[in-house]
């Protein structure tokens, strides 16, 4: 293709040849998705030619060792754009014996939490253990803690690996994770949802709490990890589609009865309930959203105020 460029001088003309550079398309790879613990997140792997079902034990190599998953993504073809290359291949499918040794060093974990939660207090350190695991081959053994503070934990791992007789990792983690690793019920009666399906964690913020209606009051907003709960996530586009049609508290709206305020709002079901201006004794309408017309809304710096004005309880 040749493009034409003119010369402001003279008025000349002359042709270039334009270069096109053609993206090499991203080829489809084969993959199989493990994960390593109840809702932790899913890997790929190359299945090097296994035909893997969901819930089927493999064994891995990993950066951390060799390692005992089960499968969670059958073999699938996807982009190559999708994965970091290269996969690494699955080693095996497991055997019983691998499942018996898989289940010997989860028995053997309790005892080894046991052990070290002894040796910290002896230490003095002041953190708190909060489990342990063995990697398949027990090349590692991995302590998981919570700690307020930066503590000095060089002697205890030298205790800990002459106790155990291999290498010590001491993983530092979040109250978040800590709660993921535990277990547990939340108030809604189920398992919590980090220890049941939620591989990663997801952003939550007070203000998804206000457009849900919820109490600000700590004890109703928070988990069993003390941080905001996870499900106020799950409906919050929802919510935000639904707020962007329906005025909000303190807008003055003309309806067929006449002009009024909206007092309260159900941004689900797109109703509001409105006071008419000329019944301030009768009890207020509900209308919906859509049989009203805006006249004006409050001001944002009287919104910004109040969101500020407004203190969680503990």
């Amino acid at each position: 293709m040749s493009e034409e460029i003119k010369n402001n001088n003279n008025n000349e003309s002359v042709e270039t040849e334009s270069v096109s550079v053609e993206q090499t398309p991203a080829e489809d790879v084969e993959i199989v998705g493990v994960n390593f613990r109840e809702a932790g997140k899913i890997y790929f792997f190359s299945p090097e030619g296994f035909k893997l079902a969901v819930g089927e034990k493999v064994i891995v190599e990993t950066s951390r060792g060799v390692e005992l998953g089960t499968v969670k993504v059958a073999n699938k073809i996807i982009s190559s754009s999708e994965i970091v290359s290269p996969l690494k291949p699955i080693t095996r499918v497991a055997t019983a014996a691998d499942i018996k040794h898989y289940e010997e060093n989860r028995a053997a974990e309790a005892e080894a939490i046991a052990i070290c939660e002894k040796k910290v207090e002896n230490h003095g350190l002041g953190m708190k253990l909060v489990g342990a695991e063995y990697t398949f081959d027990n090349s590692k053994l991995i302590f998981y803690f919570t700690c307020e503070s930066r503590v000095d934990f060089r002697e205890l791992v030298r205790d800990l690996a002459s106790t155990f007789r291999t290498r010590i990792e001491l993983r530092q983690i979040g109250i978040r994770d800590e709660a993921k690793m535990l277990g547990g019920i939340g108030v809604c009666g189920r398992k919590l949802c980090c220890a049941n399906f939620l591989s990663d964690f997801v952003q939550v913020s007070i203000k998804m709490a206000k457009e849900q209606n919820f109490s600000l009051n700590s004890s109703k907003v928070s988990g069993a990890c003390g941080r905001l709960m996870c499900c106020l996530r799950y409906e919050h586009e929802t919510y935000e589609d639904a707020i962007k049609h329906t005025p909000p508290v303190g807008s003055v709206v003309k309806t067929s009865d006449g002009e009024g305020v909206v007092i309260e709002t159900k941004p689900l079901a797109r109703e509001i309930k409105v006071r008419l201006n000329d019944n301030d004794k009768d009890a207020p309408k509900l209308y919906k959203s859509a049989d009203v017309k805006v006249l004006s809304r409050p001001s944002k710096q009287s919104g910004k105020q109040k969101d500020e004005d407004e203190i969680i309880e503990d």
